[in-house]
């Protein structure tokens, strides 16, 4: 009873929150109230016992993107100036999107009866995969082309981000309760982002958890001024930034040149094989989201 209590109110909460960040007047406002909605969103899933799925929520759609777009609300010419839309309009998206959406849930319901063979296939393939969390399995081994295109879609938005914003811009000066907590808490991030790194192979957690706490650790100290500005002409973040990816298709090129096929790791190499992807892409989806943000 008293799960359902709870899954209960952070249902309606998830719901309240949303409701809230996209129908609230200040910008401002909706700005928290989507932070506040990332970070109910990281506990179901932890509810659902989606832990690297909840890290990455927390980091990412909470943190990163919170300050993206705080970022963004201060480049605002004038507050309270963003065109809005009547009431007749709203209603009027109302009256389509309903019956669309009554039309649509009555073919969703046979797929409620359908019997899942995938779990059964990953875990009698497990053993051969490098790894013992299925999870990290799929996504570095079964599904590698899927993580290798990921990267690879980090890096355009990167590149776009850096055609069409500024190239530094510029920070407040810090609170020193900024500057205090960041010099505690980004060890940690980094500590944690390394722990959540190793332990991916058997529990939830991988590489884009761990470059989420790193960047995140990044930023926290760049905005308290403990950090230099993050440059893009300088050649070893470049290299840092591509690192992740160049060497994913290097293993991939010598997966097929050597080996059965693309990204068909040798039985025996398949944990160093991955362990090394995981910890470049780590440190190329670190460097990539902090140049996203600073």
């Amino acid at each position: 009873m008293t799960e359902w209590l709870l899954d209960g109110v952070l249902g309606l909460l998830l719901l309240g929150l949303a409701g809230g960040a996209l129908h609230v007047r200040q910008l401002y406002a909706g700005v928290l109230l989507f932070i506040s909605f990332g970070l109910v969103l990281a506990l179901v899933w932890a509810r659902l016992g989606a832990a690297d799925l909840a890290l990455a929520e927390a980091a990412i759609g909470a943190g990163l993107t919170g300050v993206l777009l705080f970022a963004a609300l201060a480049r605002q010419p004038q507050a309270g100036s963003e065109p809005r839309l009547s009431r007749r309009r709203r209603l009027a998206a109302v009256l389509v999107l309903l019956p669309l959406l009554i039309l649509l849930l009555p073919q969703l319901e046979p797929l409620a009866e359908l019997q899942p063979t995938v779990p059964a296939q990953i875990d009698a393939a497990l053993a051969q995969s490098g790894v013992e969390h299925p999870v990290t399995a799929v996504l570095l081994n079964f599904r590698a082309w899927d993580t290798l295109l990921e990267l690879a879609v980090l890096l355009l938005a990167l590149l776009g981000a850096r055609q069409l914003g500024p190239l530094q811009p510029k920070l407040s000066e810090p609170w020193p309760l900024l500057q205090a907590w960041a010099r505690t808490l980004a060890p940690l991030l980094v500590l944690a982002g390394g722990y959540v790194l190793w332990r991916g192979a058997a529990s939830p957690g991988g590489a884009f958890q761990a470059g989420a706490l790193l960047a995140s650790g990044i930023v926290l100290l760049r905005l308290a001024g403990a950090l230099p500005a993050l440059h893009w002409s300088f050649w070893p973040l470049r290299l840092l930034v591509l690192a992740g990816l160049l060497l994913f298709i290097g293993v991939a090129a010598a997966c097929a040149w050597y080996g059965d096929g693309w990204l068909h790791y040798p039985v025996g190499s398949a944990k160093l094989l991955i362990l090394l992807i995981e910890a470049a892409a780590t440190l190329s989806i670190a460097a990539s989201l902090s140049l996203l943000v600073i």
